[in-house]
């Protein structure tokens, strides 16, 4: 792919814009994603509308964040539909990143099997006679926060469809598309292992709510994601895949999810 902005000149009079979004993606996004994801933990144990109140708090996030960008964009004269991935593929992707993603969907079919097993529930339930890990006030364990934004009823299964097609969409455009186009254009013609890199960094910084081993997990799927744009100079293979990762979770049964995140133990000081 070689249609990315050579220089910020490109952006014009948006190239500050461009910018700050591009920050805002780096170093406020997990600080955001942070605090959403706490107070959703901590409404979840008394409220049964929580999550389909979350999902929609993130359409609404999500759709807002990629429409700024895409405004921010479009008044960057000299910065074409190709330069940010809206175009159709180029050609295939090489050999070892055509693997990459492959193996990603292997993973993902995987993981599926291990959730319906009920495996990763057990791991993340705290032992009786034991207490949770001292993270803060509605702080969960990294299993927990992740297993709780999972739908369990047919109306939370509906609504996490359009989040997980939102996710490929949006997160791709923000993340791969308008990112990486921002980045190359502050670098200057940085190549391709440095912009992959950059885009894992990033996206695995995103979902730091996730804990150490969530941010290491996203941070492969977007350079993954990241590679597969820059080779096929398209956003599309990217996005179908970004979408059948999170979507594979309508796969697990509500049955084999815990129904809620345990009530805090009383421990005589301030709730763990």
């Amino acid at each position: 792919m070689t249609g990315l902005p050579a220089t910020l000149a490109d952006w014009g009079p948006a190239a500050l814009s461009a910018v700050v979004v591009g920050v805002y993606l780096v170093a406020g996004e997990p600080l955001v994603g942070h605090v959403l994801h706490r107070r959703f933990e901590g409404r979840l144990r008394t409220d049964p509308a929580a999550r389909r109140s979350f999902y929609r708090r993130l359409l609404v996030l999500e759709w807002g964040l990629a429409a700024l960008a895409l405004v921010v964009w479009l008044a960057a004269p000299d910065v074409d539909a190709a330069a940010v991935g809206l175009a159709w593929p180029t050609g295939p992707p090489g050999p070892v990143t055509g693997a990459a993603a492959l193996l990603v969907l292997v993973l993902a079919l995987v993981s599926v099997r291990v959730l319906r097993s009920g495996a990763l529930t057990r791991a993340g339930t705290p032992q009786p006679g034991t207490s949770p890990p001292a993270q803060g006030r509605h702080a969960e364990p990294p299993v927990h926060a992740t297993l709780a934004l999972l739908p369990r009823s047919r109306s939370e299964r509906r609504l996490f469809t359009v989040v997980g097609v939102t996710a490929g969409v949006c997160e791709e455009w923000l993340y791969r598309g308008f990112f990486l186009a921002v980045v190359a254009a502050v670098g200057g013609g940085l190549p391709h292992a440095v912009l992959v890199a950059v885009a894992a960094v990033a996206f695995g910084l995103a979902h730091a709510y996730q804990g150490v081993g969530g941010v290491v997990l996203t941070g492969v799927l977007g350079g993954v994601f990241a590679a597969l744009y820059l080779e096929t100079g398209s956003l599309l293979l990217p996005v179908l895949l970004h979408a059948a990762v999170d979507l594979r979770f309508l796969l697990v049964p509500s049955s084999a999810l815990p129904e809620a995140l345990p009530a805090p133990r009383a421990t005589g000081g301030a709730p763990a």
